[in-house]
């Protein structure tokens, strides 16, 4: 214990305290302490895949919002995954690192603010939302609650999570939706609506999503056809964002089955290398200081 602590201690209590010494360390600076005072925009994903290069999260719902971002016209964006989805704000990522005017602490954008800040940097979208016309405008949803629908629940159940120790304790470690809220209709409980014990859990039943995202797959291919951008829209749109980032995260599912459905649809592969290229050239990631 320090003496400056220990003047005028009983000589007991100063031997208590010399049981628990109190050490001093240097300290630690992190990785990214050099490139906070970098004047970019950051945005924290989760980590892509490998090679360790790679600018493209490799969680689904980071990719929407990079695509987003990219395709909208921000460009230069930088990029880091060494922050937890526990540190991001509400648990979720990704999140915007915004630099202000020198001198100000950054500000720290979830997701659902990317648009405005978007429209801030780029100019702000038409009451079109940059569709051909009100009805293309108004058939994007469908085709939104679609991918995020029966798509999104066959790539869940195609990729199951590891669960860990952590998830028991922290109150952010799971914000993924449950598959069952994917689905449409519900699915049924698994104890069965006759049974004598009270409802709990939820049956899900594969067959039935795995023919549902055949279907959906199909239709996808169908309605973009030859065209540039999906429902014929003249740039792109909120909905090719979302599109590429389901086709690309299925493109590299380990699982051969949702995979080949994509793969066997040339259309979709091309547009999906198409936008790939437009959408990694928008971010560059966040170089660490080398190390002394």
């Amino acid at each position: 214990m320090s003496s400056r602590f220990s003047l005028g201690l009983p000589a007991p209590l100063r031997h208590f305290f010399s049981l628990f010494p109190l050490y001093e360390h240097p300290p630690v600076s992190a990785p990214y302490a050099a490139a906070a005072l970098v004047p970019t925009p950051t945005l924290w994903i989760h980590a892509p895949r490998a090679p360790a290069d790679d600018v493209l999260s490799a969680d689904v719902e980071c990719l929407k919002w990079q695509a987003y971002l990219a395709l909208r016209g921000c460009a230069d964006i930088a990029l880091r995954w060494d922050v937890s989805a526990d540190g991001a704000l509400d648990g979720r990522l990704p999140n915007l690192q915004v630099p202000l005017q020198p001198g100000a602490e950054d500000t720290l954008l979830p997701a659902h603010l990317l648009p405005g800040w978007a429209d801030e940097r780029v100019g702000a979208l038409d009451l079109l939302e940059g569709y051909a016309d009100a009805a293309a405008r108004d058939e994007s949803r469908a085709w939104v609650a679609l991918m995020e629908g029966n798509v999104h629940a066959a790539l869940a159940l195609a990729q199951p999570r590891t669960v860990t120790w952590a998830m028991w304790i922290s109150p952010y470690s799971d914000k993924h939706r449950p598959v069952e809220t994917m689905l449409n209709p519900p699915p049924p409980p698994l104890t069965g609506f006759s049974s004598l014990l009270p409802p709990y859990g939820t049956h899900i039943d594969r067959s039935a999503v795995e023919l549902q995202y055949r279907e959906a797959v199909a239709a996808l291919s169908e309605r973009l056809g030859t065209d540039k951008w999906f429902l014929g829209s003249a740039g792109p749109t909120a909905l090719d964002a979302l599109i590429f980032a389901y086709l690309h995260c299925i493109l590299h599912s380990k699982d051969n089955a949702i995979r080949t459905e994509v793969t066997r649809r040339v259309n979709l592969v091309a547009w999906e290398r198409r936008v790939q290229v437009q959408v990694r050239a928008a971010f560059r990631r966040l170089s660490a200081p080398a190390e002394s």
